[in-house]
């Protein structure tokens, strides 16, 4: 039986007045206090004051998990609705943001002084997920092994296909925004946790950055806790999307930990076709053809999927989540967030809605989400490969 690994989730939300769609672009203080006194100690603020974090207990099981997502997003929603707003977990707010005040805080006051524009421009939502690492096991190692599936989970999570209040192109743009900070992609290749040290040194002892989680790529070794956190995935609008990501996550570590030489197979040729995949799945999603190492002919998420249970399944099999592949064929075949958006919107257009008109389905469609009611769902394609 493989060891069960404690694991814990810090998801983003954006606060949305009910009435414009927006977020506005300073909430009463009431209502942020009224969230606060909700999480207690696991409330955190983020950069723009409509923005707000939760960090999670440490789960050991994902029942537990389930349990206290659905709980956390019911008491918001309602900690929220008497000032007529609602909680909105998406990688990027459908509508334009303007007027959004900055959280006074030190910490973000440092990054807008540091980043300037592209700290302003950050109006992005994501779901992190850490999962522990034994203190025998080399946490860059096992970084290594997983690294290569990241994209699926970007492609599965895609949940920003909308910018500014227009349609970006993208299904994730969260992860196109990304691109303009420093340290928030694809990890510098490392091959163990001392060279992972050495870089952070080189960065503290040349000034290039304020604190060793000043490193934001898509997977990291915490600097806070002995975990791996993955930080690639758009926030989920729904919670069992979110929670399939998780167990998929804590799954492939799993896997990983219990290999004699974690992340061995890893190189650089291995790292451009990451970045390659990467490319793919912010901007095609689940409708990405994904490059395999050692492959010919790139793979439809469906059929990536599948090598992930033949890779996967024995490790799954023994921790008794071997429904998490289930789990995300379904998000295949409905539609991940981003692809249910672009069709919604795209129906209020054949309707006669105005862009904005348009907009504000999606938007209330990722409140009805966020909350667990059930929302009109669009039409969607059939993908190929899904099965």
């Amino acid at each position: 039986m493989k060891r069960r690994l404690k694991f814990g989730i810090e998801e983003e939300y954006f606060i949305t007045d009910l009435q414009t769609r927006c977020m506005p672009g300073q909430p009463p203080a009431a209502a942020v206090a009224a969230c606060r006194a909700e999480l207690g100690k696991h409330f955190a603020h983020e950069m723009f004051q409509s923005q707000i974090e939760v960090a999670s207990p440490i789960f050991r099981s994902l029942p537990e998990a389930a349990d206290y997502l659905g709980q956390v997003r019911a008491g918001l929603t309602q900690r929220l609705a008497p000032f007529g707003l609602g909680l909105l977990s998406a990688g990027s707010h459908p509508m334009a943001a303007q007027g959004l005040q900055p959280t006074d805080e030190l910490h973000f006051q440092q990054l807008f002084d540091d980043y300037q524009r592209v700290a302003r421009r950050s109006v992005l939502s994501g779901l992190h997920v850490h999962v522990e690492v034994p203190a025998d096991k080399d946490r860059v190692q096992v970084m290594n092994e997983v690294l290569p599936w990241l994209p699926m989970f970007l492609a599965l999570s895609a949940s920003s296909p909308f910018w500014n209040g227009a349609y970006s192109g993208f299904n994730s743009y969260r992860q196109v925004a990304c691109d303009e900070w420093p340290r928030m992609g694809v990890p510098e290749f490392f091959e163990n946790e001392s060279a992972f040290a050495d870089y952070v040194d080189l960065l503290m002892r040349t000034g290039s950055i304020h604190q060793p989680s000043d490193c934001w790529w898509v997977i990291r070794p915490s600097s806070h806790y002995p975990t791996l956190e993955m930080r690639i995935c758009d926030a989920c609008p729904r919670v069992e999307d979110a929670l399939c990501l998780v167990s998929l996550f804590r799954l492939m570590v799993a896997h990983a930990v219990a290999l004699p030489r974690p992340g061995a197979n890893y190189s650089l040729t291995s790292q451009w076709i990451l970045k390659q995949n990467r490319w793919r799945a912010k901007r095609h999603g689940i409708l990405a053809e994904f490059i395999i190492e050692g492959q010919d002919e790139p793979l439809l998420i469906g059929e990536w999927l599948a090598l992930a249970e033949q890779t996967f399944g024995e490790t799954a099999a023994s921790l008794g989540v071997q429904d998490v592949f289930k789990q995300a064929r379904r998000i295949v075949q409905e539609g991940a967030s981003a692809d249910r958006q672009v069709v919604l919107y795209e129906q209020g257009l054949l309707l006669g809605d105005s862009t904005e008109q348009a907009l504000g389905r999606v938007v209330d469609q990722l409140l009805s989400e966020t909350v667990g009611l059930p929302a009109a769902s669009p039409m969607l394609p059939q993908v190929a490969g899904a099965r």
